[in-house]
């Protein structure tokens, strides 16, 4: 990771104090002062520039199943740090995302998280996990877009996915809202691998399933059929490159 962030850093030698800053005061300032477009704004910037600068390729495919309508929330398989800012590349919609409480103490990182509306989760302590839960679904029934990583952390072990937990999809069926599946293949180069090759990444992007085709289900049985959608995806297409 080391390597491939210090170049980002340096080719965007001239851009990082105004950047840095700028991130400094949106992470604490409500959307009275700073609306979230606005904030999204940087965010998408620091993620064309990191990927531009950082030798990255990213691949899109099915942009078009985005849900025209906010008020949805994006499942895709987690494979390493790369995975939000490929999603913040492709998507011209801002949204939160759920992750680890770990992340908080990583500065930088923790601001990120913060401009963009984001909820940190302790994985340990039930009871506040089930409040992140809560807030994202009242979130999305307010017409917010929410990032959640089913996984709970990233696979470390490639395109194989983990565990899909089936807790994480009680935010879309207590919102009742559109779940997106997204296939996430080769993004864990970029940051898992110690060079600075030219990588390329892929970003699926499903069709949403509405809450009337899962209205019902049990949580598990959701989580298996994401699982299933994404997992078949990534089969047919990860030896798309060569990396």
């Amino acid at each position: 990771m080391a390597k491939r962030l210090t170049m980002m850093i340096l080719r965007n030698f001239f851009r990082v104090p105004f950047v840095f800053f700028t991130l400094m005061y949106y992470a604490t300032a409500g959307n009275e002062k700073v609306s979230e477009e606005k904030k999204y704004k940087l965010i998408r910037k620091i993620g064309y520039y990191g990927c531009k600068c950082g030798n990255v390729n990213v691949h899109g495919y099915g942009l078009e199943n985005f849900p025209k309508e906010s008020g949805y929330i994006m499942y895709p398989n987690h494979q390493g740090l790369f995975d939000v800012m490929g999603l913040v590349y492709l998507n011209p919609v801002s949204f939160g995302v759920v992750i680890k409480k770990e992340a908080y103490n990583v500065f930088g990182l923790r601001q990120l998280i913060q401009t963009m509306g984001g909820l940190f989760m302790d994985r340990e302590d039930v009871r506040q996990g089930l409040q992140v839960i809560n807030e994202v679904a009242n979130q999305v029934k307010a017409g917010r877009n929410f990032l959640i990583f089913p996984e709970g952390t990233r696979s470390k072990n490639g395109n194989r996915l983990g565990e899909f937990k089936s807790g994480s999809f009680k935010a879309a069926t207590k919102a009742k809202c559109p779940i997106v599946p997204i296939a996430i293949i080769d993004c864990y180069l970029p940051f898992d691998t110690n060079s600075t090759r030219k990588v390329d990444v892929q970003l699926h992007i499903l069709p949403p399933i509405p809450y009337e085709e899962y209205q019902g289900m049990k949580t598990s049985d959701i989580a298996d059929m994401v699982k299933e959608r994404i997992e078949k995806v990534i089969q047919e297409n990860e030896h798309n490159f060569n990396n």
